[in-house]
């Protein structure tokens, strides 16, 4: 584990060390290039991290200065139980820091950010193929079983 690595919430002063992060994230998931997110929704994610008003939330992992890993989290109601849960949507740690612990330290960020909203769960999903992620998952959360479908409207 990286020496005095800090899991916290994102500041407004974070942009230029979210950004590549964010950046890598898409790209990990073919959303780079002629397939990149457009600007609006990168800024539009961005500024509702900030507001206090919204259920969209983000934690950095931070070493030297430096943020090394981000995590995203969407608070939500759930029709079968009485307090939200919490969904965590984006998770990604440098490429030269992995291995190292810091997709753990977020996720227990998470758990902790959420426990402490009261509430009731978190969930997430990956990519079946993404064995180096589920090789973690595995160890830290339960597989429900459950394939997601979606649909673009």
């Amino acid at each position: 584990m990286p020496s005095q690595l800090i899991v916290r919430p994102l500041a407004t002063s974070d942009y230029e060390g979210w950004r590549p992060l964010w950046d890598g994230y898409n790209a990990f998931y073919q959303r780079s290039g002629p397939t990149a997110l457009p600007e609006a929704i990168t800024q539009a994610t961005w500024n509702r991290f900030l507001d206090p008003a919204e259920p969209v939330h983000a934690l950095v992992a931070e070493q030297a200065g430096r943020i090394v890993g981000l995590a995203h989290i969407v608070y939500h109601r759930s029709t079968t139980r009485l307090h939200d849960v919490c969904y965590l949507q984006d998770l990604f740690t440098a490429p030269e820091m992995r291995g190292l612990g810091i997709g753990r330290r977020l996720i227990e960020g998470v758990y902790e950010a959420a426990r402490n909203t009261g509430s009731s769960r978190v969930y997430w999903q990956t990519q079946a193929g993404n064995a180096a992620a589920r090789a973690l998952y595995d160890n830290i959360a339960k597989h429900q079983g459950f394939i997601v479908y979606s649909h673009e409207l």
